[in-house]
């Protein structure tokens, strides 16, 4: 069975940051595209950044842009997102995708003061 597994997450105060990992043992990340997306409590999944299996390209939903950046490293199987100047509105659980349609448990990330 395929798990991918999200780490890093947290709680921190506003303006502070996380970089959030996934990574998986039972196949290469990088095979296609891996994105991030969050939920929060009382709202839908939604994207957050995407990285193309070359790692040539990257999106961000607006809310994120200038703050997050989606990364990865090929020689740890592992993608990251940093994630900077946090807001309290960016409180949620973070779940990494593979485009070969594995989703991972999630990751709590809370902002607060």
């Amino acid at each position: 069975q395929v798990r991918l597994v999200e780490s890093g997450g947290g709680s921190v105060q506003p303006g502070e940051s996380l970089r959030l990992g996934c990574g998986s043992a039972e196949f290469a990340m990088f095979s296609s595209g891996v994105s991030w997306h969050r939920q929060a409590p009382g709202k839908e999944r939604e994207f957050v950044a995407s990285i193309t299996g070359d790692g040539g390209s990257t999106n961000y939903a607006n809310s994120v842009k200038g703050r997050f950046t989606i990364s990865r490293d090929i020689s740890k199987n592992t993608v990251y997102l940093q994630m900077n100047s946090l807001k309290p509105e960016d409180t949620a659980v973070y779940y990494c995708y593979s485009l070969r349609g594995y989703w991972g448990q999630g990751t709590q990330v809370t902002v607060s003061t």
